[in-house]
């Protein structure tokens, strides 16, 4: 056998520490360019930028979380079943409609059906109530759509009518007219 001309070099030879050595190697520099990221690409100026980050925040909806809507539910919780979001007033703005009842065990506790806002840099609040709990109705179909609340309202004709099984079915509709939430006059309410 012949001899190389050159000696052979002791780095040429692999060993497993070597593979070792460049996959640690590799590994801190995938972790490090996942610390390590541009800023957003942008054509706008800085002022517009910051224009629209305000503008995205308006459109955020209300968080019904962080309302306190006006039942009397003793010691239990009251529970958002339902919410939705859309621009009811024509601000460009969404507001959000919450169905809330009180967090029973059993039975079928009345809904209430509260619209909400939130001014930029301002906490959510209620500006309207669609449903008052008084008025003993359960929601079980509830949509907003195209600047309107829509809504089915299940109720009782008297106190004999077992609470498990409402015998009044109501479809509302509520739009925002002339500064105020305006149900639109629908057909008599269906019995059972």
């Amino acid at each position: 056998m012949q001899q190389p001309a050159v000696p052979e070099l002791a780095h040429t030879t692999t060993r497993p520490i070597h593979w070792l050595a460049t996959a640690a190697a590799l590994a801190a520099v995938v972790a490090a360019s996942g610390f390590l990221q541009p800023g957003a690409a942008t054509a706008a100026q800085a002022d517009a930028a910051a224009g629209a980050r305000s503008t995205a925040h308006a459109v955020t909806p209300p968080d019904p979380a962080a309302v306190h809507f006006p039942l009397n539910c003793g010691p239990v919780k009251v529970v958002v079943q339902k919410q939705a979001a859309g621009d009811l007033d024509g601000d460009g703005r969404p507001e959000t409609v919450a169905v809330v009842r009180c967090d029973a065990g059993s039975g079928t506790p009345p809904n209430g059906v509260y619209v909400l806002t939130q001014p930029p840099g301002a906490k959510p609040r209620i500006v309207a109530t669609l449903v008052d709990p008084k008025d003993a109705f359960s929601v079980s179909a509830f949509a907003v759509q195209d600047g309107a609340v829509t809504a089915t309202l299940d109720g009782y004709s008297s106190d004999a009518v077992p609470r498990y099984r409402p015998d009044i079915h109501d479809k509302a509709t509520w739009q925002w007219k002339g500064g105020a939430f305006v149900r639109s006059p629908q057909a008599a309410a269906s019995s059972v």
